[in-house]
């Protein structure tokens, strides 16, 4: 054996000491990650939120709380779709959720923030290994109606594929469009099956266990997100102030109540 083949297969067997960038990731440590595709990196404190100070999705927060909790339990839980309009909380009950899981069994559940293209089969298998239990959140997700292999892979992960999620691990996610795959009025003038066509968009939303609407606020809902925020940090506020705001937003959803009591903070020279 020449010098030059025993140097290479020392090497070679130096490398597969080395624990991947995936696996070297403290699984155990911290309330969050965000996986980027080859690696995670811990996020030291996961923000939310106070569950009480989300209003106008009453329903939405018990089912999720509850499905969240009984996962950190090691129970059965739902795959998650949270879908429908901007700005409605989304996203920040998950987070909510997820704290309030920690809060109540510390150390027993994380959430990873992922990007559906970022090698979620490595994640899996990572995961797979780990006494933990991981909801796994994709956020504003949303696949072109071309892209029919982005779907297929989700479909795979959601049940029945050879890559689908280990028994630790749900999968939350996040769109504005409830069949996730974008839609065109063209599809009911489909000349075969019109029906087939528009069964097969919603057939991915169809694997989720949990699939939540989010809706537009109305006025009143609006109202009532500015004033549990503005009791909470005793702010004072005035409605048809607030009403002004969102006209001059364009519409209505928490995330602009969010920023008008931002506004009033401001206003008030105080830190939020």
């Amino acid at each position: 054996m020449t010098t030059e083949i025993l140097l290479a297969r020392i090497a070679q067997a130096l490398e597969s000491l080395v624990p991947s960038r995936a696996d070297a990731a403290d699984w155990l440590s911290f309330p969050a990650y965000v996986w980027d595709g080859k690696a995670a990196r811990g996020i030291d404190r996961l923000e939310a939120p106070s569950l009480d100070l989300m209003q106008g999705i009453d329903k939405q927060k018990v089912a999720v709380v509850e499905n969240v909790a009984r996962l950190s339990r090691g129970a059965a839980a739902h795959d998650m779709l949270l879908w429908g309009s901007r700005g409605m909380g989304k996203s920040a009950l998950l987070r909510a959720a997820t704290l309030a899981a920690q809060d109540a069994l510390p150390g027993s559940i994380a959430l990873v923030q992922a990007g559906p293209d970022a090698g979620l089969a490595d994640l899996f298998s990572t995961l797979r290994r780990i006494d933990r239990r991981f909801l796994v959140f994709l956020d504003d997700l949303g696949f072109d109606a071309g892209d029919s292999g982005g779907a297929r892979k989700l479909r795979s992960w959601l049940e029945g594929g050879v890559e689908a999620r280990p028994a630790n691990v749900r999968l939350a996610v996040t769109s504005n469009r409830r069949a996730i795959v974008e839609r065109h009025a063209s599809e009911q003038d489909d000349p075969i099956n019109p029906r087939d066509v528009v069964d097969d968009r919603l057939a991915l939303a169809d694997r989720f266990g949990l699939s939540l609407g989010f809706h537009n606020c109305s006025q009143d809902d609006y109202l009532a997100i500015i004033a549990g925020y503005a009791t909470h940090y005793t702010l004072p506020f005035d409605e048809g102030d607030a009403l002004e705001w969102s006209k001059r937003r364009g519409g209505r959803s928490g995330r602009v109540a969010w920023q008008y009591v931002n506004e009033l903070a401001g206003r008030a020279g105080r830190a939020l």
